[in-house]
């Protein structure tokens, strides 16, 4: 079952609200000795967290089914980037990385229950009944935990604002629905936590298919000084090119970037040319992002402005550090 995004928090009585987790979205499934983990798209998880299967198959129930999220905790809240470097071929590796930054399994429904009897077809109330209930019986302090849940408005707002940077926003499901794999929007929707940022624009790139610009490529300074890419912005309207990519021209000068530069070719589009053109830091553009981690902009941010008051030396590394608190802390042992 999936979520429609959502700009505004849904109100009623009839909602439910939970944190959305900054995860892997994760089946989790128990026969007797044996569990596997499959990931939203259907690809199987368990050789990348070995400890996970391991906290699956020493709980009390022999045979479930779950819905929830892998995380590995980190110092700043939950590390994203550390739960990439699992998706690797070396099993070596993955097994020390599961000592080194165990991950936590957070579930949030329950679709087979100990019995073997399918709940797919109760509403949410009665589910999530059932899984406190499960929960209550077979997790504890360990690595399976169970995602808290609130029908009061404030108290997710609360999550969104003051866990925001911890948290990848909120989910709110109607108490009355069934659990409907592959649909998305009846039931659930997703309201993501988004931030906005002023950078600075180091450089550009052209489109692929015509000499105007494509994106822009976006700097912060750090402590030091030193201009660091830091993603991109590409939401530029068609009408606008012509005449920006004349502006950008008459800036290019090396270097634009003092610090970290735009890297090599990308994994995911191998194609795609990394060719880009170097700007005197003079233009400043404000953008909105969901999640900056790594010393990035994980996703491609969105075009809000452009920022002629900001002064380039005032777009710092400052503004995107992330002071939530952790949400870990949420997660009480059941």
């Amino acid at each position: 079952m999936e979520a429609e995004d959502a700009r505004e928090i849904p109100s009623g009585a009839n909602w439910q609200y939970e944190p959305k987790w900054d995860g892997f979205r994760c089946l989790a499934f128990r026969d007797g000795a044996e569990v596997q983990l499959q990931s939203k798209a259907g690809q199987l998880l368990a050789r990348y967290f070995p400890e996970i299967v391991e906290a699956m198959a020493g709980l009390r129930a022999r045979q479930f089914v779950l819905d929830g999220e892998i995380v590995i905790p980190a110092a700043a809240g939950l590390s994203f980037e550390d739960l990439l470097l699992r998706i690797h071929p070396a099993e070596s590796r993955v097994q020390r990385l599961a000592r080194e930054t165990p991950g936590l399994y957070i579930a949030f429904d329950l679709l087979v229950d100990e019995r073997g009897k399918l709940l797919t077809g109760l509403r949410l109330a009665e589910r999530r009944s059932r899984l406190e209930a499960f929960a209550g019986q077979n997790f504890g302090e360990g690595q399976v935990r169970l995602s808290p849940a609130t029908p009061d408005l404030e108290k997710a707002r609360v999550w969104l604002n003051d866990l925001g940077g911890g948290l990848d926003g909120l989910v709110a499901k109607r108490l009355d629905c069934d659990y409907r794999s592959g649909e998305r929007g009846t039931g659930m929707v997703k309201i993501k936590f988004r931030r906005t940022a002023d950078c600075v624009v180091g450089g550009f790139r052209y489109a692929q298919k015509e000499p105007v610009v494509g994106s822009l490529l976006l700097g912060l300074y750090d402590d030091a000084g030193l201009l660091h890419n830091v993603g991109f912005t590409s939401g530029i309207k068609a009408a606008d090119r012509p005449a920006l990519t004349k502006r950008l021209e008459a800036l290019i000068e090396p270097p634009g970037f003092t610090g970290r530069a735009p890297g090599g070719p990308s994994r995911w589009a191998p194609g795609r040319t990394t060719d880009w053109k170097p700007l005197a830091p003079k233009l400043v553009v404000e953008v909105e992002y969901d999640h900056f981690t790594g010393g990035r902009f994980r996703h491609g941010t969105r075009f809000v402005r452009w920022r002629p008051d900001k002064a380039p030396l005032q777009c710092t590394m400052r503004q995107v550090e992330r002071e939530a608190h952790s949400p870990i802390g949420l997660l009480k042992a059941s």
